[in-house]
């Protein structure tokens, strides 16, 4: 997650009165929870294979071990911003921090896939209100001329969270037990909520009717597209299960597009898509997250389950690609005003596209690490040249008041395009014959990665409908 997928800044929030509070402290405060829930983002991956070892958990749980948690996510973060402009964004931070502890601690509990599943999804919803609350939190509580350095040590954080996922997963599951992996936001969930309610102001925002009935048609549509997608292959493309949850789906995600079009208080206002850069970048943000993480989801097991490598020695494997963001990301937010969004976009999700294209065409049992660790490099420049970007291009034309709605909606169709891109390469791979084992998986998971590198290359091909050259002054 970048900086400008959390809510932003406003001029609300740089009114609002501030007690004084040590930069460090609000800095804190803000950041350690948003480092916990960006650390689970992937530090689930690369305990998959011991999971489905120690519970028996079949193909299909493993997807919906990653796919509850990115559903319920995604699912909440516009209502979380609602929830916290009408009652305060500190609360809804702290009830986010301490539902989320709650749900590790349930998830660390866990004795069947079916409890891990539904403790992964309440820790989502915890999620999704620590994510978009905290940066708006930060900068109501930090002086104006410190708030650029505030925002830069967040973003450092929360940078720092997702490219440490996969080392700290491998090396707490190498060394403990795959329970571990959610053990350890429990002392930090402790730690954080009298931290927040210490150091961070309650700011309000505008006390808007929550929109339930948006947020039951689009959490119910969305899932049932994911689930007829994931129970495809094993119940039938045409049984009626199957049927129902595509079709279904389909229908309540048509809903909630008509229910917004009329909502007096929409949670997604459907205006801001006349935008073409808005859109654009909506579209790229999915397609990106569809195609890459669907890939990783099925790579980071082939180094486990075919290659016999230990968690924490797919997590070493792997860092060229989760650790280049961090300094490619910052460098090309650095130059995105200048040489504007599309180029460094479509250079990005150009790269992954030829990089996972690479190694479906070298991926074997017996393929080198030497051979793979070329296109992990390619693929994490590529990550890191289109995260900030994007988000840049999300926000570029939009108003003030526009901000959080914008902002909130890119995370939200990102995380979908993360649920729709495990199930719908996962439903290559098993459609394939593939299994989760070191003679079943390889050429189920090259068919599967060959789908991602396609997707990724015709979100390139979108990406050259976004506005060219030097970004426009914001509107106000």
């Amino acid at each position: 997650m970048t900086i400008a997928e959390a809510a932003p800044v406003t001029d609300e929030i740089a009114a609002a009165p501030r007690r004084r509070i040590p930069v460090w402290l609000a800095v804190l405060a803000a950041s350690i929870p948003m480092f916990m829930a960006s650390l689970d983002n992937l530090i689930m991956t690369n305990a998959l294979p011991v999971i489905h070892r120690d519970l028996g958990a079949t193909v299909e749980q493993l997807q919906w071990f990653v796919n509850a948690y990115t559903l319920s996510f995604a699912t909440f973060i516009l209502m979380a911003v609602a929830l916290g402009d009408r009652f305060g964004r500190r609360t809804v931070f702290a009830i986010g921090i301490a539902i989320f502890t709650l749900a590790s601690i349930a998830a660390g509990f866990s004795t069947d896939p079916g409890q891990l599943i539904a403790a992964r999804a309440i820790q989502g919803i915890g999620g999704a209100a620590l994510m978009p609350l905290s940066l708006t939190l930060l900068a109501g509580s930090v002086p104006g001329r410190l708030r650029p350095l505030a925002i830069g040590i967040w973003g450092g954080v929360a940078g720092l969270g997702v490219a440490l996922g996969p080392l700290i997963g491998g090396a707490v599951v190498q060394g403990w037990n795959w329970q571990a992996i959610f053990w350890i936001n429990v002392p930090v969930g402790i730690i954080s909520i009298p931290l927040v309610l210490i150091a961070l102001p309650n700011s309000f925002g505008a006390k808007v009717r929550a929109d339930l009935v948006g947020l039951a048609l689009v959490g119910l549509g969305v899932l049932g597209v994911v689930f007829g997608i994931v129970r495809g292959n094993d119940a039938g493309w045409s049984s009626a299960q199957v049927l129902a949850g595509l079709v279904g789906g389909g229908i309540l995600i048509l809903a909630f597009i008509w229910w917004e079009s009329r909502a007096t208080a929409p949670l997604l206002p459907l205006g801001l898509f006349r935008d073409r850069s808005f859109s654009i970048a909506n579209i790229v943000g999915f397609g990106f997250s569809f195609g890459m993480f669907g890939a990783v989801f099925i790579l980071i097991q082939f180094l486990q389950v075919v290659q016999g490598s230990t968690p924490l020695e797919a997590a070493v494997q792997t860092t060229p690609w989760t650790m280049a963001p961090m300094i490619v990301a910052p460098l090309a937010g650095l130059v995105a005003g200048r040489v504007g969004t599309r180029v460094l976009i479509a250079s990005g999700l150009a790269l992954q596209s030829i990089a996972l294209f690479w190694l479906a065409s070298t991926m074997s049992a017996t393929v080198s690490y030497s051979v793979m660790v070329w296109p992990f490099i390619i693929a994490g420049v590529g990550m890191g040249l289109v995260f900030s970007p994007s988000s840049t291009a999300v926000l570029a034309t939009m108003t003030d008041k526009d901000h959080a709605k914008a902002s909130g909606t890119n995370s939200t169709l990102r995380e979908i395009g993360v649920a729709l891109g495990v199930a719908v390469l996962t439903a290559v791979f098993t459609g394939a014959g593939g299994q989760l084992t070191p003679t079943g998986y390889v050429d189920a998971a090259v068919k599967a990665v060959f789908v991602g590198a396609a997707v990724l290359a015709a979100t390139t091909l979108v990406s050259f409908a976004l506005p060219a050259g030097r970004l426009a002054r914001r509107a106000r």
